[in-house]
């Protein structure tokens, strides 16, 4: 399953340089994560209230082409591996064809006193991506 997400860049986002401030890429993905998980079912707030929620445990980053002000970017979200307790998912930046950041991100679901937890259900059975 792919899922994607728009992006504007907004003067806010650039650095003096005048390009994207490289952590902003994180904060975009993170926004498209979210909206991933929103759109396939998953109500965040009630994982919260029964003690379990998500959690970043490592980002391989690759930063490929400069975006800039006003550019439209793409956030193409897919799932790669996933197990009881952990999810592998890749997240392209393209600005139309052109691939500006890439990254591999493995999240977990902990709960209470940071132990690890079971992912819900819902993801567990997700079909996962074809490698690209």
């Amino acid at each position: 399953m792919m899922h994607s997400f728009p992006i504007r860049v907004y003067y806010e986002d650039t650095d003096m340089a005048g390009i994207v401030y490289y952590a902003n890429y994180l904060r975009y993905i993170e926004r498209a994560r979210s909206d991933w998980v929103r759109q396939i079912g998953i109500d965040q707030l009630a994982m919260k209230a029964q003690g379990i929620v998500f959690a970043v445990r490592r980002i391989e980053a690759d930063y490929i082409q400069p975006a800039r002000f006003d550019d439209v970017l793409e956030v193409v979200t897919r799932l790669m591996k996933i197990t009881p307790a952990r999810m592998i998912m890749g997240q392209d930046v393209r600005r139309g064809e052109t691939l500006v950041f890439a990254a591999k991100v493995t999240i977990a679901c902990i709960g209470a006193g940071g132990k690890p937890a079971r992912l819900p259900a819902e993801l567990r059975l997700m079909p996962i991506a074809e490698a690209q």
